[in-house]
C-alpha cells in the first residue's frame, strides 16, 4: 500500500470510530506499528488527528464530511469558508506549507479540505473539480504542470472559483492568476555569491530532473556567476541527474561524471538541489577521499535535511511557512473583495551557512 493510501485508510478509520489504536491499525494494514506511528505523526502535523498514547483520535472541532461526495467539503454554518488545497506530495517540501495553510485558515475561521495528487496530472484535475462541485469557496493549487509551457491554456484557468497557485507560476499570457512563490532565482544567486566570497571560482549547479524549481535555479545560478565575474566550469556547469534514483545506472553515471570533475579540479564548489542528492553527493565524495569543504564546497537547496548529515550542509531555505500563510491571505482577500487588483507574491529565501561551505 502506498504511503498516501495508508494515510487515507487510517484517517477513514479514525473518522469512522472516533479513535484508533496503533497496534490494531498495523495488524489490519499489515505494516509495522512503527510505520503506523509515523503515519499518525504526519496526520497530526496536518491537523487531521490528535495523537494520544497508543493511538489517535479526532480533533475536538472536527465535523463529518457531506455524505456521498468524494471531494465534499464539510458542512459549515453561514459565513464560514471552506478552502480546498491540492498539492503533489505530503512529504519532503510540502508538510510545512500544509501546516501553515491549515493554521492560517483556522485563524480566519475557515476549514481546509486537503488532497494529495502524487504528481498525477489527471488525478489533481479530478480532485480540484470534485472540490469545486462540492462547493469549496476557493482553491490553493500546486499543479504538477503549468510552469514550463506558457503557450497552452492551463487546466485550472476555467475552474470558475477564486484560486491561488502555490509555488507555481502561471502563464505570462492569458488570465491573470494569483500566486505565491519562493524567489528561487534569488536563492541561487545568494548561494553563488556566498561561494564566490569564500574564494570559490569553479562553481557548478547539480539538479534533479525537470522539476519546476530547476529552471529558476539555473536562471539565478547563471546570473550569480555573471555578477561575480565568473564562468561556469566547461561541460559541467549545470549537471542534471535526471529522474532516476541513486543506484540506477543513469543516475550513477551522471554522478560519477560530476565526481570526476571535482577530482580533476574542474569544480571547486556546487549548488545542489534537492537536499537528498546533496547528501548522496557528500557520501560519494567521501568514498573517493574527496573532502568537503577542502576539495569542494557545497550549498544545498531546500534545507529539508541538509543539516542532518555527518557534515552539516550550508543550504538555501525557502520560507515554507510564509508561503502557506501568504497563500491563505491572498485567497481570503480575493474572496472578501472579488474586484480588487490581482496580486502575485514572491518571497525571498534565506541562506543558512554551515560547515560545508567554509573558506579553504
Amino acid at each position: 500500500m502506498h504511503a498516501e493510501d495508508r494515510l487515507q485508510a487510517i484517517l477513514r478509520k479514525v473518522r469512522r470510530h472516533g479513535s484508533v489504536r496503533v497496534t490494531e491499525v498495523a495488524a489490519e494494514l499489515r505494516v509495522s506499528p512503527v510505520t503506523v506511528r509515523k503515519d499518525v505523526e504526519v496526520l497530526a502535523d496536518r491537523g487531521l488527528v490528535v495523537r494520544v498514547h497508543g493511538g489517535a483520535r479526532l480533533p475536538e472541532d472536527w465535523t463529518p464530511a457531506t455524505a456521498g461526495a468524494p471531494g465534499a467539503a464539510p458542512p459549515h454554518p453561514s459565513g464560514e469558508l471552506t478552502f480546498g488545497m491540492v498539492v503533489p506530495s505530503a512529504t519532503y517540501y510540502y508538510p510545512e506549507v500544509i501546516k501553515a495553510v491549515r493554521e492560517a485558515a483556522a485563524a480566519r475561521g475557515a476549514r481546509l479540505l486537503l488532497r494529495i495528487s502524487e504528481y498525477d496530472v489527471d488525478g489533481e484535475r479530478a480532485q480540484a473539480h470534485a472540490m469545486v462541485e462540492a462547493g469549496v469557496d476557493g482553491l490553493l493549487l500546486a499543479p504538477t504542470t503549468g510552469t514550463a509551457d506558457h503557450t497552452a491554456p492551463a487546466w485550472y484557468e476555467d475552474l470558475g472559483i477564486p484560486l491561488v497557485l502555490v509555488e507555481r507560476r502561471p502563464r505570462p499570457v492569458g488570465p491573470a492568476v494569483e500566486h505565491v512563490v519562493t524567489d528561487h532565482a534569488h536563492g541561487a544567486r545568494l548561494a553563488v555569491h556566498h561561494l564566490a566570497t569564500q574564494g570559490r571560482r569553479r562553481i557548478a549547479l547539480l539538479t534533479r530532473g525537470a522539476t519546476p524549481t530547476a529552471p529558476l535555479l539555473e536562471e539565478g545560478f547563471r546570473a550569480g556567476l555573471h555578477l561575480a565575474g565568473l564562468e561556469p566550469p566547461e561541460g559541467v556547469g549545470h549537471v542534471d541527474l535526471g529522474t532516476d534514483h541513486p543506484g540506477t545506472a543513469p543516475y550513477d553515471r551522471t554522478m560519477e561524471r560530476f565526481l570526476d570533475a571535482v577530482a580533476a579540479g574542474r569544480i571547486d564548489a556546487a549548488v545542489v538541489h534537492p537536499d537528498g542528492d546533496a547528501l548522496v553527493l557528500l557520501q560519494r565524495l567521501g568514498a573517493r577521499s574527496l573532502t568537503v569543504p577542502g576539495d569542494v564546497a557545497l550549498v544545498s537547496y531546500d534545507d529539508e535535511v541538509a543539516g542532518l548529515g555527518n557534515l552539516p550542509l550550508s543550504a538555501v531555505a525557502p520560507s515554507k511557512r510564509e508561503v502557506g500563510v501568504s497563500a491563505v491571505e491572498l485567497l481570503a482577500a480575493r474572496l472578501a473583495a472579488p474586484d480588487r487588483p490581482r496580486r502575485q507574491v514572491s518571497i525571498l529565501p534565506e541562506l543558512r551557512v554551515r560547515a560545508s561551505s567554509a573558506a579553504r
